[in-house]
């Protein structure tokens, strides 16, 4: 059905359909897979790459040796956890979302608004759990404000929604999102604070990004839309192909950012190596050096007489002692 111009009576402040317009209500058809499966696989695979990233960053705040380094290393890690895998995540997914009969806008404000609460939820937990010894009791305290705060960040998304008609959701599956995301987010603070090689990162990366694309198309199937019997266009927001541009650069410049941060950071290794160049230079060699062993047959003389360039006794000093 084609947008219909509504006269300005007709109209509320917001420049949606009046009230009285409000009362006639169709049910709308919703296409979550609007483009296909290039969007959920996009999205899943957002997850998995901010997942990875997060937990090597997380994994560097158990090495890191003071407070700034933890600080440091912890918001690297709500950016790539927080900012990639969840929120970058569900507004990918939300490009195939649309609604038959009506156009989609966004709030610029709550959707900004909506990027630093799944950053602080994830900054807060990975603080609780990762400022002293992993116990269950910080695991579940960190587990759930980051789950709740993951939740809140999803439905903040969608409550930026700008359409002509009124957002319904099953109370029953909303909850059933909810149990999700607390669990998923405790699954992977403990993963951020156990895992350390390389294959078992990428295996917790992707079933992170299971647990992030299940619990956002459970969410979202407790959506249910009722579009205004007398519509008009949609007003208020910005279009999601407007926000796709400064999306997309947040992640590459983020991602890229978070890559060289990786990479410049010491490794193990180069501390180790720095420690022992610092001892030499104060003469502390950390090296044990073993005692000479007795040498009774002038051994290790005649093997320096025999390399190239030694200095042999004259013929005269020789004479001399016979």
């Amino acid at each position: 059905m084609p947008a219909q111009t509504l006269p300005d009576h007709c109209r509320d402040a917001s420049g949606q359909a009046s009230v009285a317009d409000r009362g006639k209500v169709t049910v709308g058809e919703i296409n979550h897979f609007e483009y296909g499966w290039i969007t959920p696989a996009l999205s899943y695979a957002l997850s998995v790459l901010g997942s990875a990233l997060g937990l090597v960053c997380a994994g560097r705040i158990r090495t890191a040796t003071g407070a700034g380094q933890r600080a440091w290393w912890g918001l690297l890690a709500a950016w790539a956890l927080g900012g990639t895998a969840i929120w970058a995540m569900h507004f990918m997914a939300m490009l195939g979302f649309a609604v038959a009969g009506t156009r989609i806008r966004y709030d610029v404000p709550l959707t900004a608004a909506s990027t630093v609460i799944a950053m602080g939820a994830v900054g807060i937990g990975l603080a609780i759990v990762g400022t002293g010894r992993l116990t269950a009791t910080r695991l579940l305290a960190g587990g759930f404000f980051t789950g709740a705060g993951v939740a809140a960040m999803h439905y903040t998304g969608m409550a930026a929604m700008r359409l002509d008609g009124t957002l319904g959701y099953d109370p029953l599956r909303v909850a059933l999102s909810v149990v999700i995301a607390l669990v998923a987010a405790t699954v992977a603070l403990w993963l951020a604070m156990t895992v350390r090689r390389g294959v078992a990162i990428i295996a917790s990366a992707l079933v992170m990004g299971i647990a992030v694309n299940g619990m956002h198309f459970t969410g979202m199937s407790a959506l249910s839309v009722h579009l205004h019997e007398g519509r008009g266009a949609t007003s208020g927001g910005t279009e999601v192909s407007g926000l796709l541009v400064p999306i997309v650069l947040a992640v590459v410049f983020g991602v890229v950012g978070l890559v060289y941060a990786l990479l410049a950071a010491p490794s193990d290794d180069d501390r180790a190596g720095a420690a022992y160049v610092a001892a030499r230079l104060d003469g502390a060699s950390p090296l044990v050096e073993a005692e000479p062993a007795p040498d009774p047959v002038g051994l290790r003389a005649r093997s320096t007489l025999a390399q190239p360039g030694a200095q042999f006794p004259s013929r005269r000093n020789t004479d001399r002692n016979p």
